[in-house]
């Protein structure tokens, strides 16, 4: 009988896994609900393999190292992302690393459609009046979305999913991706980043963060768009110059930005802070912005997708430990 853990699990995982054990019951799973890190490796002994979701980075060789002496193969992503991981480390350890390229694209763009509308149609506002019973109207007039142009950095299996979308609304798509996928022709027009920048009027980024993207969203990109423009963000917080947009904000060089993530979340987002200290100048700041609305990573937080995080990760260790290759490996 294979024996795996699963690292930093959550009550919704937990449901799913016992559903997934009825048909595997070959398969024994523990879990718990601490991240993976230099305190918590040796929990991984005795195990055949491991996954983990989590958002601090794994940059300690001796995790890498007393993994690859325990005897396991690899290491499982529950996510999407994987900068937490040190894909050279894992190499030198003959660990497999595999990510969940998207456990549900359409969740991810269902939010990016929410946060768009809730913007363009100046809910935010709205809202903040009504605390106070103020039901005035000045200021609300929106645009509506068939008149507009969205933009799309990164037009993968999430950014294709937003894509059509926003196209059955009868928006005009543009996308700046590396590849061009055909059977996108008739959803999107393919252009480079600078004609995102400057036509779009939201512009939705959906790119992995990785060295090339690191504050692929500076100073000189918020400058470049429309002052209208609306920004969202449901890909990693890495991506933007927090200070950059704060100051594109602030500054009235764009009109409003709907954030899924944010630099520095980790040990945030999923946590309640109410009755305790809370440190992160740039969220706290964002949270006091009129023309920003943010939410704690949830784009991805849907039935359908926690089903596929189990579903797929399982499979993906399984396949490893048993020798075979994924078609989802990092290194």
């Amino acid at each position: 009988m294979k024996k795996v853990l699963l690292y930093n699990i959550m009550d919704d995982e937990e449901i799913v896994i016992k559903e997934w054990l009825k048909a595997h019951p070959d398969v024994a799973v523990d879990s718990n609900k601490v991240t993976l890190n230099p305190d918590t490796v040796d929990l991984a002994k005795g195990y055949d393999g491991i996954s983990t979701e989590q958002d601090n980075l794994i940059d300690d060789p001796i995790v890498y190292q007393k993994l690859h002496e325990f005897g396991i193969k690899q290491i499982t992503l529950r996510i999407t992302g994987y900068d937490t991981i040190n894909l050279d480390l894992a190499t030198q350890n003959q660990l497999k690393v595999t990510n969940i390229p998207a456990y549900s694209p359409r969740s991810v763009s269902e939010m990016v459609l929410a946060q768009t509308m809730w913007l363009l149609r100046h809910l935010h506002v709205a809202q903040n009046r009504e605390q106070s019973y103020n039901f005035t109207w000045e200021g609300l007039q929106a645009r509506e979305i068939h008149d507009l142009t969205v933009g799309i950095i990164g037009a993968g299996k999430i950014g294709s999913e937003v894509a059509r979308v926003f196209k059955a609304l009868g928006a005009t798509v543009i996308a700046a991706d590396p590849v061009h996928r055909p059977e996108l022709n008739s959803i999107l027009d393919y252009v480079d980043h600078e004609t995102v920048y400057k036509e779009a009027d939201i512009v939705t980024t959906h790119t992995p963060l990785l060295e090339s993207t690191y504050h692929l969203f500076d100073e000189n990109v918020f400058k470049k768009m429309k002052p209208s423009a609306i920004f969202i963000n449901a890909s990693r917080g890495g991506v933007v110059d927090t200070p950059a947009l704060i100051a594109a904000l602030q500054n009235h060089e764009i009109t409003a930005a709907g954030l899924d993530t944010i630099e520095g979340e980790a040990n945030i987002f999923s946590d309640d802070f109410s009755e305790k200290p809370f440190e992160n100048d740039y969220l706290k700041t964002v949270l006091e912005l009129p023309n920003a609305i943010i939410t704690p990573h949830i784009g991805f937080y849907t039935d359908n997708a926690i089903r596929n995080m189990v579903n797929i990760s399982m499979k993906d260790m399984l396949t490893i430990i048993a020798g075979g290759t994924s078609e989802h490996e990092l290194n």
